[in-house]
């Protein structure tokens, strides 16, 4: 059997004020082509189909569109939610178009039923772990575990899909919508972060070992392509979703399966429609520069290495960079200060070092001699005041 590993499409999300709809669509007909040079057997989404639970009229046509170019190349498709989506309203027409072949998997309450497809080696069964909140489950599954966490949650999910596969047999895929220990790029910008509320802000991750007993785990919520174990993946999404991104390539995995389970993963690209690039330097370098031509036509951000802020900088950008999207301004000067606490740079300090301190941490230039009497002015004023 041949699946192409998927997820994350994250529909009716908008980068830096702009819609992805044509992007994404557009991306997800080209992936339907490759899947169908492929040959594979199945499609699977392992979570956000969509940017919110309550997608636009526009989000949902084309994702209805994505469906049918994907279902007109003959393979079936396994879809689980994650976290942007609502498990109601995407299951809604579950038991309808499972009849064409579309399965819908967002119940956590049918995990341990999974979907079986055939294929000449015998069965394969397809298990949907949508996004799960432990707090919901409690009472749901009533387990020994204290359902706290994450990976309390998915422990319990797989340990009941286990339980299922050792009555049922043949081999298995588990769709899986989670932060997974290991995964590289998991501070992407654009991920919304699972929290561990018995930890001071740290991220609940489980395990790799929660995935055992598997042929494949296809993994959604890392937004950047990632290989934990040759069975365990991360596809990332199909659209570069913020400049953290950048650097990751955009692609789906082809796994294939044979009658002893897991035989290959490859991984094949999808088209970037508009690359993500950084420039870095002075307004005036950015604007003249021909090194930065082969950018004019990319997603920008410029990160301004001017000590001040410069008038009209996004206008003037974006004459150049038409699709420049982000401003940040860099203190050079304030480089040599990274890692050490702010009280450290002023302890010991006067008020008029400090206010110096504060401009050159800032916008990488102390007070100029003109502020400098306007601040002494001030200060003294404020001693006077004080003493009357």
């Amino acid at each position: 059997m041949r699946i192409w590993h998927t997820s994350d499409w994250h529909v009716g999300r908008t980068f830096h004020g702009h819609s992805t709809l044509a992007a994404l669509e557009e991306v997800l007909a080209a992936m339907a082509e490759t899947v169908a040079e492929l040959r594979a057997d199945v499609v699977v989404v392992a979570g956000d189909v969509y940017d919110s639970s309550t997608p636009s009229a526009e989000a949902i046509a084309v994702f209805n569109r994505a469906l049918r170019r994907l279902h007109e190349t003959g393979a079936r498709l396994v879809i689980s939610s994650g976290n942007h989506d609502s498990p109601t309203r995407l299951g809604t027409m579950a038991e309808f178009i499972a009849a064409a072949g579309i399965h819908l998997l967002t119940r956590p309450e049918r995990i341990e039923a999974p979907v079986t497809l055939d294929d000449a080696h015998g069965p394969v069964h397809f298990y949907g772990i949508p996004f799960l909140e432990p707090a919901r489950l409690r009472h749901l599954w009533r387990s020994e575990s204290p359902m706290r966490t994450q990976a309390d949650a998915v422990g319990e999910a797989m340990r009941r899909i286990r339980a299922d596969l050792a009555v049922r047999g043949g081999r298995s895929v588990v769709l899986a919508h989670t932060f997974v220990a290991g995964a590289e790029g998991e501070s992407c910008e654009s991920e919304r972060a699972i929290v561990d509320t018995d930890s001071v802000g740290g991220v609940d991750r489980v395990p790799l070992s929660a995935f055992d007993g598997v042929d494949y785990a296809a993994l959604g919520h890392i937004h950047g392509r990632s290989t934990l174990a040759e069975h365990l993946r991360y596809s990332g999404a199909p659209l570069h979703l913020s400049f953290s991104e950048e650097a990751k390539p955009r692609g789906g995995w082809l796994v294939d399966l044979d009658a002893g389970g897991l035989a290959e993963v490859t991984w094949h690209d999808l088209p970037v429609l508009r690359r993500l690039v950084t420039l870095t330097g002075t307004l005036d370098d950015l604007l003249s520069d021909p090194a930065h031509t082969d950018a004019e036509d990319a997603w920008v951000r410029a990160r301004l290495t001017d000590p001040q802020r410069q008038r009209e900088a996004m206008r003037r950008l974006q004459h150049r960079f038409p699709h420049c999207a982000q401003i940040e301004y860099v203190s050079l000067a304030a480089t040599g200060t990274q890692g050490r606490a702010y009280r450290e740079l002023v302890r010991g300090k006067s008020d008029a070092q400090i206010v110096d301190t504060f401009l050159q941490t800032v916008r990488g230039a102390g007070l100029s001699e003109a502020e400098r009497e306007l601040i002494d002015e001030v200060l003294a004023g404020g001693e006077q005041a004080g003493t009357a």
